[in-house]
């Protein structure tokens, strides 16, 4: 009898595995350090899952019945189980923090760790370190400032967000989706575009709040939490984390502002700021304020609304910049914009002897005013420039330290890269760009065989051979927006 698992569109039928009859011991090597097979591993996980979820059951209704009850008892959730869920959520790879800990490391030991991490968050002995300053690299050439905290500062703060969600997730508001439960990226850009193609969007403002992890105000979150947290314990140990300072350059440095953007609890405190300077304003101003249709997509701090009247625009934009600038908050003044943009916006600009609708930038992605094949209105999605030059010079630089690694190896390696970049990019309406990005890594990958050998006989067609066996073709993987978010949201 066949297996079957959910999908975002109901009930799937799945095929058997291999061997379905072998327990999972012999199918996986254990990891190294641990105790036990496979299987045992799985069913304790999954039970403390279960028995985690059942006691925040009776949050979550709570939250959702009595919207403005404080919760006063939260902190015996922090629990050996719920920093066992929050530890194995955790990316495996990611960059030790300055306790020089790394996730293979601490698993190796895991469950007398997690006990004495629990009495020690219990009975008031744990102490946050501070968090390791690092820079990546951005699209537009500058570097974003990231806090790389300690490893069992991430678990109590995984922990802490597992408790908290029980209770804002009732909370938050429909139209934000940045870094929530079940919901992702490619669900607020499904919002945006059924709201432009479906709804009377004729002026967009694309806005972007400039430093905003860095500029919190630490008071003024704390007092919002305490809105809904009536747990000392709880809003102590978030002190603590917003206390516990950057190290850069062997300085130890703390502020009043900020959250440290990387850390695991950021995404969540900056939700709640955001929910109350921004989210819950924006619904009232739509409520009474606006005369026309009015669409908000918030995800983080990036955030797009669209009006049907312009009027409506213009008071909506020097009304957030006020109310942000209440909240210690600013827009940025380059990429915060006000541009005509929707069904209508080619046309009408074209009726006043105007050019072509701007564009604008979200999660990724240049929306356009464009036209399907009949002549009607095709709001196109393409990969932004400069996210796709900036990670083709990624590759370049990680291809050419693998210059001399076998063939094979190289590969394995960009059938990765590409695979991953397709997983995200491959919407409807990209398959230009996704063609593009192939040919490139293509014309990379030639280049730096042929600086192998000064005598390299590498041809376009032996490297479109070697393409064609280690990249996959480009193909769109998700389905148009309405699809998807019409089972999302069946209303």
């Amino acid at each position: 009898m066949h297996d079957t698992e959910k999908s975002d569109f109901g009930i799937v039928a799945v095929k058997p595995t291999n061997k379905a009859g072998q327990p999972v011991a012999e199918l996986a090597e254990p990891r190294p350090g641990t105790k036990g097979n496979a299987e045992q591993q799985r069913m304790h996980r999954t039970q403390g899952r279960a028995r985690m979820s059942q006691s925040l059951d009776r949050v979550r209704k709570a939250a959702r019945l009595r919207k403005k009850d404080r919760f006063t008892a939260l902190f015996h959730h922090i629990n050996v189980d719920a920093l066992r869920t929050a530890f194995y959520a955790l990316r495996r790879k990611a960059a030790p923090g300055v306790d020089g800990m790394t996730w293979q490391d601490y698993e190796a030991d895991l469950e007398p760790r997690l006990e004495g991490l629990h009495q020690r968050v219990h009975r008031g002995a744990y102490r946050p370190q501070p968090s390791r300053r690092t820079y990546i690299p951005k699209a537009d050439g500058k570097r974003r400032p990231l806090a790389i905290a300690a490893l069992e500062d991430k678990i109590v703060q995984g922990a802490t967000v597992i408790v908290l969600n029980a209770i804002y997730e009732g909370d938050f508001c429909g139209f934000s989706y940045g870094f929530r439960p079940g919901r992702g990226p490619h669900d607020a850009l499904d919002a945006l575009c059924v709201a432009i193609d479906k709804r009377k969007v004729n002026w967009m403002i694309d806005a972007d709040i400039q430093n905003f992890f860095g500029d919190v105000s630490q008071e003024r979150l704390v007092r919002f939490l305490e809105h809904r947290v009536g747990d000392k314990r709880i809003i102590r140990l978030i002190q603590k984390w917003l206390r516990a300072g950057i190290l850069e350059d062997g300085v130890v440095t703390v502020d009043d502002r900020g959250t440290g953007q990387g850390s695991v609890i950021s995404p969540l405190l900056g939700n709640i700021y955001l929910h109350y300077v921004l989210d819950l304003w924006a619904k009232r101003w739509r409520q009474r304020g606006a005369t026309g249709d009015t669409v908000i997509v918030r995800y983080a701090d990036d955030v797009v609304v669209g009006f049907e009247h312009e009027g409506d625009a213009r008071r909506f934009l020097d009304a957030m910049r006020a109310r942000l600038e209440e909240f210690m908050l600013s827009l940025h003044p380059d990429k915060t914009r006000l541009i005509e943009f929707g069904r209508f916006a080619a046309v009408n600009r074209k009726r006043r002897g105007l050019g072509k609708p701007e564009t604008f930038d979200f999660l990724g992605f240049t929306f356009i005013c464009g036209k399907s094949r009949r002549g009607n209105f095709l709001l196109q999605r393409k990969t932004r420039r400069d996210r796709m030059r900036t990670k083709l010079q990624e590759i370049k630089l990680e291809l050419r330290r693998r210059m001399h690694s076998p063939i094979p190896e190289q590969g394995r390696w960009l059938r990765q890269v590409v695979t991953g970049h397709f997983g995200y990019f491959a919407v409807p309406t990209n398959g230009r760009a996704l063609n593009a990005f192939r040919f490139y890594i293509t014309d990379l990958w030639r280049r730096t065989l042929r600086r192998r050998s000064q005598r390299s006989g590498l041809t376009w067609d032996r490297t479109t051979k070697l393409t064609d066996h280690w990249l996959p073709k480009p193909q769109i993987l998700h389905p148009w927006p309405q699809l998807r978010f019409a089972v999302t949201h069946p209303r």
